[in-house]
């Protein structure tokens, strides 16, 4: 009985397939190597791993000088991530206090029984 089913599964999916083929035109082999052709000149071919996926060329017209004065302005802007434990990259908020204001207000809410205390 598998092996009917089995059988059975296996001519349904060649008709299919052949069926599927049957209506989409067979393309010459001019026309193959004509669309070849014009997707290594688009650079969308890709060769090797490295080049996968295949991204398409760019198109802007950015100076040299244009973008290392963003990359510049990204930098000052703490907007520029260096490794994924910094991802997504987020502005530095710089405090106005120092360090003895900050553990004041530290000693001040844990000796107000607001917060247990935790030694470190």
């Amino acid at each position: 009985m598998k092996t009917l089913a089995s059988t059975l599964m296996i001519s349904l999916s060649v008709l299919a397939g052949a069926a599927h083929a049957a209506d989409e035109p067979a393309k010459t082999r001019a026309q193959v190597v004509a669309e070849l052709q014009q997707a290594q000149s688009q650079g969308l071919i890709s060769y090797g791993e490295q080049a996968y996926p295949v991204t398409a060329a760019s198109t802007d017209s950015v100076s040299r000088s244009q973008v290392q004065a963003e990359l510049a302005a990204a930098q000052a802007a703490d907007e520029i991530s260096s490794g994924e434990l910094d991802y997504p990259p987020v502005a530095s908020a710089d405090s106005v206090k120092t360090r003895a204001q900050v553990q004041a207000e530290l000693f001040n809410y844990v000796s107000s029984g607001q917060a247990h205390q935790v030694e470190a």
